[in-house]
Protein backbone atom coordinates (compact mmCIF):
# COMPACT_ATOMS: atom_id res chain seq x y z
CA UNK A 1 0.00 0.00 0.00
CA UNK A 2 2.93 2.31 0.24
CA UNK A 3 2.63 2.92 -3.73
CA UNK A 4 1.73 6.28 -5.01
CA UNK A 5 -2.37 6.60 -4.93
CA UNK A 6 -4.05 8.49 -7.89
CA UNK A 7 -4.59 11.34 -5.64
CA UNK A 8 -1.15 12.05 -5.12
CA UNK A 9 -0.01 11.40 -8.86
CA UNK A 10 -2.86 14.08 -9.30
CA UNK A 11 -0.95 16.52 -6.91
CA UNK A 12 2.65 15.59 -8.64
CA UNK A 13 1.61 15.90 -12.05
CA UNK A 14 -0.01 19.83 -11.01
CA UNK A 15 3.30 20.27 -9.72
CA UNK A 16 2.04 20.83 -6.46
CA UNK A 17 3.43 19.26 -2.92
CA UNK A 18 0.70 16.33 -1.78
CA UNK A 19 -0.68 17.73 1.43
CA UNK A 20 0.58 14.68 3.63
CA UNK A 21 4.40 14.75 2.06
CA UNK A 22 7.37 17.03 3.33
CA UNK A 23 5.04 18.90 5.74
CA UNK A 24 5.00 16.07 8.37
CA UNK A 25 9.00 16.85 9.09
CA UNK A 26 8.08 21.03 9.08
CA UNK A 27 5.83 21.27 11.79
CA UNK A 28 7.90 21.54 14.88
CA UNK A 29 5.81 19.43 18.15
CA UNK A 30 7.37 20.00 21.35
CA UNK A 31 7.08 16.48 22.09
CA UNK A 32 6.06 13.40 20.82
CA UNK A 33 2.97 13.01 22.19
CA UNK A 34 1.16 10.36 23.72
CA UNK A 35 -2.11 9.65 21.27
CA UNK A 36 -5.90 8.27 22.61
CA UNK A 37 -7.92 7.91 19.82
CA UNK A 38 -11.38 7.71 21.15
CA UNK A 39 -13.74 6.49 18.34
CA UNK A 40 -17.01 5.82 19.17
CA UNK A 41 -19.64 3.50 17.25
CA UNK A 42 -22.57 5.43 15.77
CA UNK A 43 -22.79 8.77 17.66
CA UNK A 44 -24.48 11.10 15.43
CA UNK A 45 -23.25 14.78 15.15
CA UNK A 46 -26.02 16.41 17.24
CA UNK A 47 -25.24 13.80 19.92
CA UNK A 48 -23.04 15.90 22.59
CA UNK A 49 -23.35 18.88 24.64
CA UNK A 50 -20.57 20.64 22.82
CA UNK A 51 -22.64 20.30 19.17
CA UNK A 52 -25.61 21.73 20.31
CA UNK A 53 -27.53 18.67 22.06
CA UNK A 54 -30.03 19.89 24.98
CA UNK A 55 -31.01 16.23 26.66
CA UNK A 56 -28.52 14.65 26.95
CA UNK A 57 -25.66 14.88 29.02
CA UNK A 58 -21.81 15.21 28.25
CA UNK A 59 -20.18 16.91 30.58
CA UNK A 60 -16.53 15.20 30.02
CA UNK A 61 -16.15 15.95 26.02
CA UNK A 62 -17.82 19.40 26.46
CA UNK A 63 -15.23 19.89 28.70
CA UNK A 64 -12.39 18.25 26.50
CA UNK A 65 -14.01 20.89 23.47
CA UNK A 66 -13.78 24.27 25.98
CA UNK A 67 -10.28 23.39 26.53
CA UNK A 68 -9.43 22.02 22.96
CA UNK A 69 -10.93 22.46 19.36
CA UNK A 70 -14.16 21.15 17.80
CA UNK A 71 -14.28 20.60 14.36
CA UNK A 72 -17.44 21.68 12.59
CA UNK A 73 -17.02 19.54 9.33
CA UNK A 74 -15.15 16.87 9.73
CA UNK A 75 -16.29 13.47 8.04
CA UNK A 76 -15.81 9.68 8.45
CA UNK A 77 -14.62 8.02 5.26
CA UNK A 78 -17.49 5.64 5.42
CA UNK A 79 -21.12 5.55 6.93
CA UNK A 80 -21.34 2.21 8.02
CA UNK A 81 -18.59 -0.08 10.26
CA UNK A 82 -15.94 -1.86 8.97
CA UNK A 83 -14.91 0.62 5.54
CA UNK A 84 -14.66 3.35 8.43
CA UNK A 85 -12.22 1.83 10.52
CA UNK A 86 -10.39 0.56 7.55
CA UNK A 87 -9.98 3.86 5.95
CA UNK A 88 -9.03 4.87 9.48
CA UNK A 89 -5.96 2.90 9.87
CA UNK A 90 -5.15 2.76 6.56
CA UNK A 91 -5.65 6.28 5.50
CA UNK A 92 -6.98 5.69 2.27
CA UNK A 93 -10.65 6.53 1.08
CA UNK A 94 -13.02 4.02 -0.52
CA UNK A 95 -11.90 4.68 -3.44
CA UNK A 96 -8.54 2.98 -2.78
CA UNK A 97 -9.29 1.35 0.53
CA UNK A 98 -9.60 -2.77 0.34
CA UNK A 99 -12.63 -2.77 2.18
CA UNK A 100 -15.08 -0.53 0.90
CA UNK A 101 -18.35 -2.27 3.13
CA UNK A 102 -19.15 -4.74 5.61
CA UNK A 103 -19.15 -7.75 4.90
CA UNK A 104 -18.84 -11.01 7.42
CA UNK A 105 -16.74 -14.35 7.86
CA UNK A 106 -18.04 -17.43 9.67
CA UNK A 107 -18.80 -18.49 12.52
CA UNK A 108 -17.16 -15.26 13.81
CA UNK A 109 -15.13 -11.90 12.60
CA UNK A 110 -15.13 -9.95 9.37
CA UNK A 111 -13.76 -9.58 5.83
CA UNK A 112 -9.74 -9.00 6.88
CA UNK A 113 -7.31 -6.50 5.65
CA UNK A 114 -5.32 -7.89 3.06
CA UNK A 115 -1.44 -8.48 4.08
CA UNK A 116 -0.33 -5.91 2.06
CA UNK A 117 -2.00 -3.10 3.93
CA UNK A 118 -0.32 -1.11 6.28
CA UNK A 119 -1.99 1.10 8.72
CA UNK A 120 -1.51 3.99 11.00
CA UNK A 121 -0.48 1.30 14.39
CA UNK A 122 1.73 0.03 12.48
CA UNK A 123 3.60 3.36 11.87
CA UNK A 124 3.07 4.28 15.38
CA UNK A 125 4.91 0.93 16.28
CA UNK A 126 8.08 1.53 14.35
CA UNK A 127 8.14 4.89 15.89
CA UNK A 128 8.69 3.78 19.25
CA UNK A 129 5.81 3.74 20.25
CA UNK A 130 3.43 1.22 22.44
CA UNK A 131 0.45 0.57 20.93
CA UNK A 132 -3.24 -0.52 22.01
CA UNK A 133 -6.85 -1.17 20.44
CA UNK A 134 -9.28 -1.91 23.10
CA UNK A 135 -13.10 -2.11 21.91
CA UNK A 136 -13.89 -3.46 18.60
CA UNK A 137 -12.36 -4.20 15.59
CA UNK A 138 -14.45 -5.94 13.03
CA UNK A 139 -11.53 -6.29 10.49
CA UNK A 140 -10.43 -10.09 10.29
CA UNK A 141 -10.66 -12.33 12.48
CA UNK A 142 -7.52 -13.92 14.67
CA UNK A 143 -5.15 -15.27 13.00
CA UNK A 144 -6.21 -14.00 9.34
CA UNK A 145 -4.14 -11.02 7.62
CA UNK A 146 -6.78 -8.97 9.72
CA UNK A 147 -5.94 -9.51 13.09
CA UNK A 148 -5.44 -6.90 15.08
CA UNK A 149 -1.41 -7.80 16.10
CA UNK A 150 -0.53 -8.14 12.39
CA UNK A 151 -1.59 -5.03 11.75
CA UNK A 152 0.61 -3.22 14.42
CA UNK A 153 -1.03 -3.57 17.49
CA UNK A 154 0.81 -4.84 20.53
CA UNK A 155 -2.48 -5.51 22.54
CA UNK A 156 -6.06 -5.90 21.42
CA UNK A 157 -8.80 -6.57 23.92
CA UNK A 158 -12.45 -6.81 22.89
CA UNK A 159 -14.94 -7.90 20.44
CA UNK A 160 -12.90 -9.01 17.26
CA UNK A 161 -16.38 -9.61 15.82
CA UNK A 162 -18.70 -6.78 14.80
CA UNK A 163 -21.84 -9.26 15.04
CA UNK A 164 -20.42 -10.03 18.58
CA UNK A 165 -20.22 -6.04 19.39
CA UNK A 166 -24.21 -6.33 19.07
CA UNK A 167 -24.70 -7.60 22.71
CA UNK A 168 -22.92 -5.76 25.32
CA UNK A 169 -23.33 -8.95 27.54
CA UNK A 170 -21.17 -11.45 25.44
CA UNK A 171 -20.11 -14.91 26.18
CA UNK A 172 -16.55 -14.36 25.49
CA UNK A 173 -14.01 -11.05 24.37
CA UNK A 174 -10.74 -11.75 22.72
CA UNK A 175 -7.09 -10.30 24.11
CA UNK A 176 -5.11 -10.97 21.26
CA UNK A 177 -5.41 -14.96 20.36
CA UNK A 178 -6.79 -15.90 23.85
CA UNK A 179 -10.22 -16.08 24.11
CA UNK A 180 -12.12 -15.00 27.00
CA UNK A 181 -15.09 -16.56 28.29
CA UNK A 182 -17.53 -14.04 30.44
CA UNK A 183 -18.99 -16.65 32.71
CA UNK A 184 -22.75 -16.35 33.33
CA UNK A 185 -23.36 -14.02 29.82
CA UNK A 186 -26.01 -16.04 28.04
CA UNK A 187 -27.68 -13.70 25.47
CA UNK A 188 -30.12 -16.61 24.06
CA UNK A 189 -31.84 -16.80 27.86
CA UNK A 190 -30.82 -12.86 28.20
CA UNK A 191 -28.67 -13.86 31.16
CA UNK A 192 -26.73 -10.82 31.73
CA UNK A 193 -24.12 -10.87 34.24
CA UNK A 194 -20.94 -9.58 32.96
CA UNK A 195 -20.54 -5.87 31.24
CA UNK A 196 -18.11 -6.28 28.64
CA UNK A 197 -17.50 -2.02 28.55
CA UNK A 198 -16.89 -2.20 32.06
CA UNK A 199 -13.81 -4.77 31.35
CA UNK A 200 -12.76 -2.72 28.35
CA UNK A 201 -12.53 0.24 29.84
CA UNK A 202 -10.35 -1.86 32.99
CA UNK A 203 -8.13 -3.02 30.12
CA UNK A 204 -7.41 0.75 28.97
CA UNK A 205 -7.11 2.32 32.29
CA UNK A 206 -4.49 -0.12 32.57
CA UNK A 207 -2.96 -0.14 29.48
CA UNK A 208 -2.64 3.58 30.05
CA UNK A 209 -0.67 3.17 33.54
CA UNK A 210 1.44 0.62 32.39
CA UNK A 211 2.74 2.52 29.44
CA UNK A 212 3.56 5.67 31.55
CA UNK A 213 7.34 6.56 30.60
CA UNK A 214 7.16 6.07 27.24
CA UNK A 215 4.60 7.00 23.99
CA UNK A 216 1.78 5.47 23.79
CA UNK A 217 -1.14 4.96 20.98
CA UNK A 218 -4.26 3.88 22.26
CA UNK A 219 -7.25 3.02 20.06
CA UNK A 220 -9.88 3.06 22.31
CA UNK A 221 -12.64 2.12 19.80
CA UNK A 222 -15.94 1.79 22.46
CA UNK A 223 -19.16 0.35 20.78
CA UNK A 224 -21.19 3.19 22.26
CA UNK A 225 -24.31 3.95 21.50
CA UNK A 226 -24.71 0.92 18.56
CA UNK A 227 -27.27 -1.07 19.49
CA UNK A 228 -28.49 -3.24 21.97
CA UNK A 229 -29.96 -1.13 24.24
CA UNK A 230 -28.47 -2.37 27.12
CA UNK A 231 -27.55 0.23 29.62
CA UNK A 232 -26.44 -0.78 33.09
CA UNK A 233 -28.87 0.38 35.89
CA UNK A 234 -26.76 3.00 37.38
CA UNK A 235 -26.41 5.19 33.54
CA UNK A 236 -30.15 4.68 33.52
CA UNK A 237 -30.76 6.23 36.62
CA UNK A 238 -30.32 10.19 35.81
CA UNK A 239 -32.95 9.52 32.78
CA UNK A 240 -35.61 7.82 34.25
CA UNK A 241 -38.89 9.64 34.10
CA UNK A 242 -37.14 12.64 32.34
CA UNK A 243 -38.43 11.99 29.57
CA UNK A 244 -42.17 10.47 27.80
CA UNK A 245 -41.49 7.01 27.06
CA UNK A 246 -43.36 4.55 24.61
CA UNK A 247 -41.82 1.04 25.99
CA UNK A 248 -39.98 -0.81 23.02
CA UNK A 249 -40.92 -4.52 22.85
CA UNK A 250 -38.28 -5.58 20.56
CA UNK A 251 -37.97 -7.36 17.15
CA UNK A 252 -35.63 -8.21 13.90
CA UNK A 253 -33.12 -9.48 16.72
CA UNK A 254 -33.50 -5.81 18.76
CA UNK A 255 -33.97 -5.91 22.99
CA UNK A 256 -36.59 -4.64 24.05
CA UNK A 257 -36.56 -1.66 26.67
CA UNK A 258 -39.40 -0.35 28.86
CA UNK A 259 -37.78 3.34 28.57
CA UNK A 260 -35.71 3.54 25.10
CA UNK A 261 -35.07 7.20 24.96
CA UNK A 262 -33.99 7.44 28.46
CA UNK A 263 -32.20 4.24 27.43
CA UNK A 264 -30.11 5.41 24.38
CA UNK A 265 -29.34 8.64 26.49
CA UNK A 266 -27.67 6.93 28.97
CA UNK A 267 -25.27 4.94 26.68
CA UNK A 268 -24.14 8.36 25.29
CA UNK A 269 -23.46 9.54 28.88
CA UNK A 270 -21.94 5.86 29.27
CA UNK A 271 -19.70 6.97 26.37
CA UNK A 272 -18.68 10.16 27.81
CA UNK A 273 -18.27 8.77 30.56
CA UNK A 274 -15.77 6.96 29.42
CA UNK A 275 -13.92 9.62 27.83
CA UNK A 276 -13.60 10.78 31.34
CA UNK A 277 -12.31 7.81 33.17
CA UNK A 278 -9.71 8.05 30.34
CA UNK A 279 -8.36 11.60 31.20
CA UNK A 280 -8.82 10.93 34.85
CA UNK A 281 -6.07 8.28 34.37
CA UNK A 282 -4.01 10.62 32.66
CA UNK A 283 -3.91 12.90 35.44
CA UNK A 284 -3.27 10.37 37.85
CA UNK A 285 -0.28 9.08 36.17
CA UNK A 286 1.31 12.81 35.49
CA UNK A 287 0.96 12.53 31.96
CA UNK A 288 -2.39 14.31 30.52
CA UNK A 289 -0.11 17.50 29.99
CA UNK A 290 1.83 14.99 27.25
CA UNK A 291 -1.19 13.13 25.41
CA UNK A 292 -3.72 14.13 22.82
CA UNK A 293 -7.07 12.94 22.96
CA UNK A 294 -9.50 12.73 20.15
CA UNK A 295 -13.20 12.36 20.43
CA UNK A 296 -14.99 11.78 16.93
CA UNK A 297 -17.37 8.73 15.49
CA UNK A 298 -17.59 6.07 12.77
CA UNK A 299 -20.77 7.10 11.10
CA UNK A 300 -23.57 8.89 11.67
CA UNK A 301 -26.49 7.80 13.96
CA UNK A 302 -28.33 4.96 13.51
CA UNK A 303 -31.95 5.12 11.87
CA UNK A 304 -34.61 4.67 14.27
CA UNK A 305 -34.33 0.64 15.25
CA UNK A 306 -34.15 -1.03 18.33
CA UNK A 307 -35.91 1.55 20.32
CA UNK A 308 -33.86 4.33 18.93
CA UNK A 309 -35.57 7.61 18.84
CA UNK A 310 -33.36 10.37 16.80
CA UNK A 311 -35.75 13.05 15.72
CA UNK A 312 -36.73 13.55 19.70
CA UNK A 313 -32.86 13.74 20.21
CA UNK A 314 -32.10 15.70 16.87
CA UNK A 315 -29.08 12.88 16.65
CA UNK A 316 -27.69 14.26 13.05
CA UNK A 317 -28.14 17.63 14.42
CA UNK A 318 -30.84 18.47 11.26
CA UNK A 319 -28.18 17.41 8.86
CA UNK A 320 -29.92 15.20 6.25
CA UNK A 321 -29.26 11.47 6.57
CA UNK A 322 -28.44 8.41 8.57
CA UNK A 323 -25.81 6.15 8.96
CA UNK A 324 -25.29 4.18 5.78
CA UNK A 325 -25.44 7.30 3.87
CA UNK A 326 -23.41 9.62 2.49
CA UNK A 327 -25.72 12.55 3.14
CA UNK A 328 -23.85 14.99 5.29
CA UNK A 329 -26.23 13.03 8.64
CA UNK A 330 -24.09 9.58 7.98
CA UNK A 331 -20.69 11.02 7.31
CA UNK A 332 -20.33 14.25 8.96
CA UNK A 333 -19.16 13.57 12.60
CA UNK A 334 -18.40 15.00 16.13
CA UNK A 335 -14.69 15.82 16.31
CA UNK A 336 -12.80 17.54 19.25
CA UNK A 337 -8.99 17.07 19.42
CA UNK A 338 -7.47 18.17 23.22
CA UNK A 339 -3.61 18.55 24.08
CA UNK A 340 -3.16 20.84 26.80
CA UNK A 341 -1.10 23.80 26.36
CA UNK A 342 -0.45 22.25 22.36
CA UNK A 343 -3.73 23.23 20.95
CA UNK A 344 -5.31 26.29 21.97
CA UNK A 345 -8.54 26.13 24.27
CA UNK A 346 -11.95 26.89 22.74
CA UNK A 347 -11.36 26.92 19.43
CA UNK A 348 -13.70 25.97 16.57
CA UNK A 349 -12.52 24.69 13.13
CA UNK A 350 -14.36 25.30 10.20
CA UNK A 351 -11.97 23.79 8.15
CA UNK A 352 -13.62 20.29 5.89
CA UNK A 353 -11.32 17.21 7.36
CA UNK A 354 -11.80 13.59 7.70
CA UNK A 355 -10.43 10.10 9.36
CA UNK A 356 -8.32 9.53 6.43
CA UNK A 357 -6.19 12.74 7.63
CA UNK A 358 -5.49 10.92 11.03
CA UNK A 359 -2.45 8.22 9.36
CA UNK A 360 -0.81 11.47 8.11
CA UNK A 361 -1.46 13.51 11.23
CA UNK A 362 -0.44 11.15 13.85
CA UNK A 363 2.65 9.87 11.53
CA UNK A 364 3.84 13.54 12.21
CA UNK A 365 3.49 14.22 15.81
CA UNK A 366 5.45 11.30 16.66
CA UNK A 367 8.01 11.27 14.29
CA UNK A 368 7.23 8.36 12.27
CA UNK A 369 7.97 7.64 8.82
CA UNK A 370 6.05 9.85 6.14
CA UNK A 371 3.47 7.30 4.56
CA UNK A 372 1.81 7.24 1.77
CA UNK A 373 -1.93 7.94 1.94
CA UNK A 374 -5.01 9.97 0.82
CA UNK A 375 -4.95 11.81 3.85
CA UNK A 376 -3.63 15.37 4.73
CA UNK A 377 -1.66 16.11 7.63
CA UNK A 378 -3.10 18.41 9.95
CA UNK A 379 -0.27 18.92 12.42
CA UNK A 380 -0.42 22.65 11.37
CA UNK A 381 -3.79 23.06 11.43
CA UNK A 382 -4.16 21.68 15.15
CA UNK A 383 -1.24 23.51 16.71
CA UNK A 384 -1.10 26.67 14.61
CA UNK A 385 -4.65 26.59 12.46
CA UNK A 386 -3.10 26.61 9.28
CA UNK A 387 -5.48 24.69 6.48
CA UNK A 388 -4.49 22.14 4.72
CA UNK A 389 -4.05 22.76 1.12
CA UNK A 390 -7.51 22.86 -0.45
CA UNK A 391 -8.54 19.53 -1.96
CA UNK A 392 -12.11 17.33 -2.88
CA UNK A 393 -12.54 14.61 0.03
CA UNK A 394 -14.35 11.38 -1.95
CA UNK A 395 -17.07 8.98 -0.87
CA UNK A 396 -17.79 5.98 -3.28
CA UNK A 397 -19.71 3.55 -0.53
CA UNK A 398 -21.26 0.09 -2.77
CA UNK A 399 -23.64 -0.34 0.17
CA UNK A 400 -27.13 0.43 1.26
CA UNK A 401 -28.06 1.18 -3.09
CA UNK A 402 -24.88 2.14 -3.89
CA UNK A 403 -23.91 5.73 -3.14
CA UNK A 404 -21.05 8.45 -4.19
CA UNK A 405 -20.50 11.63 -3.45
CA UNK A 406 -17.70 14.11 -3.41
CA UNK A 407 -16.93 17.49 -1.63
CA UNK A 408 -14.54 20.51 -3.08
CA UNK A 409 -15.03 23.62 -1.00
CA UNK A 410 -18.44 24.32 0.01
CA UNK A 411 -19.49 22.53 -2.97
CA UNK A 412 -21.27 18.79 -2.76
CA UNK A 413 -22.20 16.44 -5.47
CA UNK A 414 -24.16 13.40 -4.39
CA UNK A 415 -25.71 10.78 -6.44
CA UNK A 416 -27.66 7.42 -4.54
CA UNK A 417 -29.24 4.20 -5.91
CA UNK A 418 -26.94 3.71 -8.31
CA UNK A 419 -27.38 -0.03 -8.09
CA UNK A 420 -31.14 0.30 -9.01
CA UNK A 421 -30.28 2.10 -11.83
CA UNK A 422 -27.67 -0.52 -12.40
CA UNK A 423 -25.25 2.49 -13.21
CA UNK A 424 -21.45 1.65 -13.14
CA UNK A 425 -19.03 4.25 -11.34
CA UNK A 426 -17.53 5.61 -14.47
CA UNK A 427 -21.20 7.31 -16.09
CA UNK A 428 -22.19 10.94 -15.58
CA UNK A 429 -25.67 10.45 -14.86
CA UNK A 430 -27.56 10.78 -11.40
CA UNK A 431 -25.84 13.64 -9.88
CA UNK A 432 -27.14 16.42 -7.47
CA UNK A 433 -25.24 19.35 -6.39
CA UNK A 434 -25.59 21.58 -3.27
CA UNK A 435 -24.06 24.65 -1.98
CA UNK A 436 -23.42 23.35 1.69
CA UNK A 437 -22.79 27.05 2.87
CA UNK A 438 -25.69 27.55 1.77
CA UNK A 439 -27.58 24.52 2.14
CA UNK A 440 -25.99 22.67 4.96
CA UNK A 441 -29.60 20.46 4.75
CA UNK A 442 -29.21 19.53 1.49
CA UNK A 443 -32.77 20.35 0.25
CA UNK A 444 -31.95 22.18 -2.85
CA UNK A 445 -30.47 20.60 -5.63
CA UNK A 446 -28.75 23.06 -8.44
CA UNK A 447 -27.07 20.90 -10.57
CA UNK A 448 -28.83 22.54 -13.54
CA UNK A 449 -27.52 25.86 -12.65
CA UNK A 450 -23.97 24.70 -11.97
CA UNK A 451 -23.35 22.09 -14.80
CA UNK A 452 -19.24 23.17 -15.02
CA UNK A 453 -19.38 22.31 -11.05
CA UNK A 454 -21.09 18.92 -11.62
CA UNK A 455 -18.47 18.46 -14.79
CA UNK A 456 -15.12 19.06 -12.25
CA UNK A 457 -16.41 17.05 -9.06
CA UNK A 458 -17.36 14.54 -11.09
CA UNK A 459 -13.88 14.16 -13.16
CA UNK A 460 -12.62 14.02 -9.66
CA UNK A 461 -15.30 10.77 -8.48
CA UNK A 462 -13.82 9.03 -11.66
CA UNK A 463 -10.27 9.86 -11.28
CA UNK A 464 -10.19 8.66 -7.72
CA UNK A 465 -12.13 5.68 -8.28
CA UNK A 466 -10.19 2.45 -8.43
CA UNK A 467 -12.27 -0.88 -9.16
CA UNK A 468 -12.15 -3.31 -6.60
CA UNK A 469 -12.49 -7.35 -7.13
CA UNK A 470 -13.98 -7.96 -3.36
CA UNK A 471 -16.57 -5.23 -3.76
CA UNK A 472 -18.89 -4.66 -6.71
CA UNK A 473 -19.31 -1.45 -8.26
CA UNK A 474 -23.11 -1.94 -7.21
CA UNK A 475 -25.13 -4.48 -5.49
CA UNK A 476 -29.06 -4.63 -4.32
CA UNK A 477 -29.92 -4.29 -1.04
Amino acid sequence: MRCLTPLLAAFIAAGATPPDAPALREVACPTRPNIVLIFADDLGYGELGCYGQQKIATPHIDRLAREGARFTQFYTAAPVCAPARAALMTGLHLGHCPIRDNSEAQPEGQGALPAEATTLAEDLKEAGYATACIGKWGLGFVGSSGDPNANGFDLFFGYNCQRQAHNYYPTHLWRNSLKVALEGNDPKSRAESIFAPDLMLAEARAFIADSKGKPFFLAYTSTMPHMAMQPKAEDLKPYQGKFEETPYTGGKGYLPHETPRAGYAAMISRLDAEVGALREELEKNGIAQDTLIIVTSDNGPTHDVGGVDTAFFDSSGGLRGRKGSVWEGGIREPFVAWWPGKIAAGRVVDTPAWTVDLRATFASLAGAEASITDGANLTPLLLRGEAPAPRALYWPFPGYGCQEAVREGDWKLVRTGMAQRKRAWADDEGWKLFDLAKDPKESTDVAAQHPEVVERLAAIATREFTPSEAFAQWRDE
